[in-house]
């Protein structure tokens, strides 16, 4: 595919949906405070169970509504109560599952990390396969939702840039991109490459592709 052809699907990407999941939440994950790292991750094991992002994210929203903001305060809420709230936001049939799932890891960040996922970074030294490995301790965070977790942290955590999960290149792929992180990467400003990420995600989610391919123009299609 040409390099006009490329940026044209790139900025249809970015207009349809450019904004990234945690934005959209309200999460600034830029601050790299100790608040926004866990309202990041209990979203991101939210996100990770097979259920509908958009329930998800509401699930998530819920959690900081009900003021569980912390490791401390997740943990201090009962099972009945973040299991009621869970479903209430149409999380229903992982909610006890979940509740138990947000309880322990929110144990685990506070005994480990006093609460603070920077200390888990420094843990890792640093390391972007040490910082996965340490993150899918945390129960109910996989492979899925660590990669979820650190494809928009790389805002505030340098030195996992560039982060791509396999759900993003998976839909570069299927839209003509590059299918390496090194390489997607090369096709926006740094700063607007997690921006760029969820919209690949969010174009596969909603079955886009062809509105993309339509906006970007007719020699942007490609047949793989």
């Amino acid at each position: 595919m040409s390099k006009p052809a490329r940026e044209r699907i790139v900025a249809a990407l970015l207009g349809r949906h450019g904004q990234t999941f945690s934005a959209e939440m309200g999460i600034g994950l830029e601050r790299n405070t100790p608040t926004v790292l866990f309202r990041w991750l209990c979203a991101a094991l939210l996100f990770s169970a097979r259920i509908d992002h958009r329930i998800a994210m509401k699930a998530a929203q819920a959690l900081t509504k009900n003021g569980w903001t912390s490791a401390k305060k997740m943990a201090a809420a009962t099972w009945e109560e973040r299991t009621r709230t869970l479903n209430h936001s149409g999380y229903a049939r992982y909610d006890e599952k979940t509740s138990r799932m947000l309880a322990d890891t929110s144990q685990l960040l506070l005994e480990r990390y006093g609460g603070d996922l920077r200390k888990l970074r420094e843990k890792a030294r640093r390391d972007p396969a040490c910082e996965k490995k340490l993150l899918m301790e945390c129960k109910g965070i996989g492979s899925t939702g660590a990669d979820i977790f650190l494809r928009e942290v790389q805002v505030a955590w340098g030195e996992l840039r560039p982060f791509a999960d396999a759900a993003a290149l998976k839909s570069a792929g299927e839209l003509g991109l590059p299918k390496t992180a090194e390489e997607l990467a090369r096709q926006v400003a740094e700063n607007d490459f997690p921006r760029l990420l969820a919209a690949l995600v969010r174009c596969r989610l909603e079955k886009d592709r062809e509105k993309v391919l339509a906006a970007a123009g007719p020699h942007s299609r490609h047949h793989s």
